[in-house]
């Protein structure tokens, strides 16, 4: 289980970074290409679309990702071709909806929702996009769940590479379309055009991917699909999910509303530059959030207990420590690093960075496994509930500390409003599974991580060379602090070592690269008696 979940993430991994780095260089083409005025509404009318996506799912995906992993790990092929079969037909349908209705009130949209006349057409184009919806979506929920039923259905059989080959084919041909079109006069229009056609492509070569898997399911007449059954079954593991992550969605639009109310626009852009690098951050988490929905999803409380307790106690463990040192070098180098691709008339956002990746160092405590546990577990209504309750602390809470502290009181409270959620879940996990974290081994992370970062700051601020230089150095010098630090505290041993071989098998020729380190680390284990 524990190679499959590597080959997955590292599968994800690739996928996103390739596909954020292509979107990245059509991002900035196009905000170069069109005038200030035009780029505004292009990037208005693609919100629309965006924004309809989370109305066209109902919770199916992540449903579609429980099932699948669920009758796969059963063996039972032929209730998951049933399975995906459903949620394709329940979100073509909702993308049909939605697509006709958005083309149709296109007008009414532009002139009283946006309040932009001169977009309605552009909304007229962005709705065909819609018609893809089941097949592919770059939207993700707010834990990185996918939201389309063919991406969801690569999660959930354990295909992340053909989820990564679909959203590399968008972004591609994003970048491409777009720049093009707009190079040959079109304007916004060519650039809403290029994000329709793209997604257009790329849903449809998911479809084909989905059906190469399909093929090799035992062959099932119609009638046995058994299709509203199972859109019953979806919607109801799924619904509660849905309106949660509505709820934490209009919890980060709110925080948009009050930015623009209460701080200036320099302090808003020193902002959003900062919350850019917590993108590069994603790569880490997001991977290991979605593989764990699966692994979670296979396994049976009552027959795999002992299996269960250590999946939910090393998915944490391995997690932090990937994630939190990864954490702890972007605070320590948010100076060097924000001035090296921004430059240096963003002044505060070094600060803003550095106290907004905190939120990674939960990581430690079960954030990035505690949702996906319960999900996998048929718990929705919980994350529900869990949802509701963070946005409940943070909509007050962000509206009195930002009136009061600008942007660090909205960033403080967003770090606030996740942990009761994050404490309520671990106890009840603990309450009723009897499963805990190694909570001795994630105060060790937290605290060595901290210790690389302060020793690498101490020396950078020291430093009067280009940040470019600090950046690398300070890299090159956190690197071996961290590493013999995990080994003095023994939160690594030959134990994890030995996992940790046997993990990466999954990653084919990789392995061959990572496997050196690892001898490495186990020599000066034995060295050490450790």
């Amino acid at each position: 289980m524990a190679k499959t979940s590597v080959k997955g993430g590292f599968h994800l991994m690739w996928g996103l970074v390739i596909s954020s780095i292509i979107t990245a260089v059509g991002t900035i083409l196009i905000a170069r290409l069109l005038a200030p005025n035009q780029y505004g509404l292009y990037t208005i009318a693609i919100s629309a679309p965006n924004l309809f996506q989370n109305f066209k799912d109902w919770g199916t995906s992540s449903g579609i990702i429980k099932f699948t992993s669920q009758y796969k790990a059963e063996n039972n092929f032929a209730k998951v071709k049933q399975i995906i079969y459903s949620g394709l037909i329940f979100q073509v349908a909702m993308s049909l909806v939605l697509a006709t209705l958005t083309f149709i009130f296109s007008d009414f949209l532009a002139t009283n929702i946006f309040q932009r006349p001169e977009i309605a057409g552009l909304l007229q184009v962005g709705s065909l996009s819609l018609l893809t919806g089941a097949f592919m979506s770059i939207v993700l929920t707010v834990n990185g769940t996918p939201t389309s039923a063919a991406q969801a259905s690569f999660v959930g059989l354990e295909k992340m590479e053909y989820n990564s080959i679909t959203l590399i084919i968008h972004s591609t041909l994003r970048t491409i379309l777009t720049s093009a079109l707009v190079l040959i006069g079109l304007g916004s229009s060519g650039a809403m055009t290029g994000y329709t056609i793209s997604l257009i492509v790329a849903g449809l070569i998911g479809l084909l991917l989905l059906r190469k898997i399909y093929q090799n399911f035992p062959k099932i007449s119609f009638e046995k699909l058994q299709i509203l059954k199972n859109i019953k079954e979806l919607i109801r593991y799924g619904l509660p999910l849905s309106a949660g992550t509505l709820t934490k969605n209009f919890l980060l639009q709110f925080y948009s509303v009050i930015l623009a109310i209460y701080t200036t626009d320099t302090m808003i852009g020193n902002f959003f530059v900062a919350a850019n690098f917590i993108v590069l951050l994603s790569f880490f988490a997001t991977p290991i959030r979605v593989v764990m929905f699966p692994a979670f999803s296979k396994l049976d409380p009552k027959k795999d207990k002992e299996t269960l307790n250590n999946v939910f106690r090393f998915s944490v463990k391995y997690g932090a420590l990937l994630v939190v040192p990864a954490t702890a070098l972007v605070a320590a180098l948010s100076k060097p690093a924000v001035f090296t691709l921004f430059g240096s008339q963003y002044e505060t956002s070094p600060l803003f960075l550095s106290i907004f990746v905190l939120v990674n160092v939960y990581s430690a405590f079960g954030f990035l496994s505690v949702t996906s546990f319960l999900n996998g577990q048929s718990q929705t209504k919980l994350n529900m509930k869990l949802a509701v309750l963070t946005s409940a602390i943070g909509f007050p809470l962000a509206l009195i500390l930002t009136s009061q502290f600008s942007v660090t009181g909205l960033i403080t409270s967003t770090l606030i409003a996740e942990i009761p959620s994050l404490i309520i879940g671990l106890y009840w996990i603990k309450k009723n599974y009897h499963i805990t974290i190694d909570y001795k081994a994630s105060i060790k992370i937290v605290l060595t991580s901290a210790l690389a970062a302060l020793l690498t700051y101490i020396l950078v601020s020291q430093l009067t060379l280009a940040s470019w230089l600090q950046l690398i150095i300070g890299t090159i010098f956190f690197i071996p602090i961290y590493t013999t630090s995990i080994i003095l505290t023994k939160i690594v041993d030959r134990g994890d070592i030995s996992n940790l071989k046997e993990m990466v098998k999954g990653l084919g020729p990789l392995q061959k690269f990572i496997n050196p380190i690892l001898n490495l680390l186990e020599k000066i284990l034995k060295t050490l008696k450790l």
